[in-house]
């Protein structure tokens, strides 16, 4: 490749790199390629991650990431001086390190503010158009262009790495999500604590941080009765997401197992692991579940699958309706908190597509066997299936 044509920037003495994903739990799992690629690239360079405190779990492992900066969502409750004090001090911090390369993956105020601190050689960014403070743009040597049209989010975050001449094939896109022994050990000592065994039972995962993602209990319930296997709920330590699971666990005939808010985001990748399959909505679990290639259906409504959904996983389905508003990415139909194309979904086509992912035919396999590629349930009513 022509550098001079892509403007790509001198990187053979780059020995210290930082990636900045300042986003929720999947985002930053969704990340992991470009830690992979830039390993693969400079393999004898420190290659550290600054995300939020809460996302460690996501990287953590992870063959490619060194180090971790760490920014603490609960220094915002601290006094406005304490909280610029923090903030400085961390700036301070990635000061020092002398970085020689910084690659922005968010269109953030507080992750260009870090790229401009390092006082790297080389910082890329996404183009933040006209938003944020002034001259923002002049921050990074290398503007990425967002793309208009749907894109997955793994790709859009190796553009970056693309737009410094860092280009990735289409096997080294995958994402990577390590799970320690100790959490697989916990796991199984879980499921055995209720007579389950490996490989026994189905991992429903039916919450979400955005209540717009999720079905209404009732509906979820007749899907776990639909089901010819024993179910585990899981689900996030929060109040909604704990008293959602109990929910569902109460209106389902079948004896469900709930460890929804008692689990590890380890542990819960070593459930998944451990089950047959799982369904589950717009989640950190759906890219969890599609890293560890779990066979599974995500749900989807409002947010688009084209951007979250399952990642180069043959076994992962999507199930979601296909009215001429979707995706609307609002939270719920005109901000109702009720998304009408989930809440509308049918049970029966959530556990035909289950089937189909859990145990497929040798056809369904080869159809949906490339990279990237995943099978749709375009109509849940009709459950026509295409690639």
């Amino acid at each position: 490749m022509n550098s001079s044509y892509g403007n790509y920037p001198d990187l053979s003495d780059v020995k210290k790199v930082l990636v900045i994903k300042l986003r929720h739990l999947g985002d930053v799992l969704l990340s992991a390629p470009v830690f992979s690629n830039l390993k693969k690239q400079f393999p004898d360079a420190e290659i550290d991650a600054y995300i939020w405190a809460e996302a460690k779990p996501m990287l953590e492992g992870h063959r490619g990431v060194s180090n971790f900066t760490l920014h603490h969502r609960g220094w915002k409750k601290l006094s406005f001086f304490k909280q610029v004090t923090k903030e400085l001090s961390l700036l301070r911090m990635i000061r020092k390190e002398g970085y020689d390369l910084v690659v922005n993956l968010t269109e953030g105020d507080r992750g260009a503010l870090a790229t401009f601190a390092s006082g790297a050689r080389v910082r890329v960014g996404v183009d933040p158009g006209k938003s944020g403070f002034a001259k923002k743009r002049q921050i990074f040597t290398h503007l990425v262009k967002p793309c208009s049209t749907p894109r997955h989010t793994v790709e859009k975050d190796l553009d970056a790495l693309r737009r410094i001449g860092i280009f990735a094939k289409m096997d080294e896109r995958f994402v990577e999500f390590v799970i320690p022994d100790e959490s697989k050990e916990s796991a199984l000592e879980m499921i055995q604590s209720e007579g389950l065994e490996p490989g026994g039972f189905t991992l429903i995962h039916p919450v979400s941080r955005w209540g717009f993602k999720c079905l209404p209990p009732a509906k979820m319930a007749e899907v776990i009765d639909r089901l010819d296997s024993k179910v585990v709920l899981t689900g996030g330590p929060s109040e909604r997401e704990m008293e959602m699971a109990e929910e569902i666990a109460r209106l389902s005939q079948c004896d469900v197992v709930n460890f929804a808010g008692k689990t590890s985001l380890k542990e819960l990748g070593a459930l998944m692991q451990l089950s047959k399959g799982m369904i589950t909505v717009d989640s950190v679990a759906l890219h969890m579940g599609s890293a560890l290639q779990i066979p599974l259906v995500a749900l989807f409504g409002p947010t688009s699958e084209k951007n979250w959904g399952p990642w180069m996983h043959p076994r992962g389905v999507v199930v979601a309706q296909n009215p001429s508003c979707r995706p609307c990415r609002l939270d719920g139909c005109g901000g109702s908190k009720m998304s009408d194309c989930l809440w509308s979904l049918s049970s029966e086509a959530i556990v035909k597509a289950y089937d189909k992912a859990a145990y497929p035919s040798e056809g369904a396999v080869a159809a949906a066997g490339t990279c990237g590629s995943s099978l749709f349930v375009l109509n849940s009513l009709e459950m026509n299936f295409t690639e």
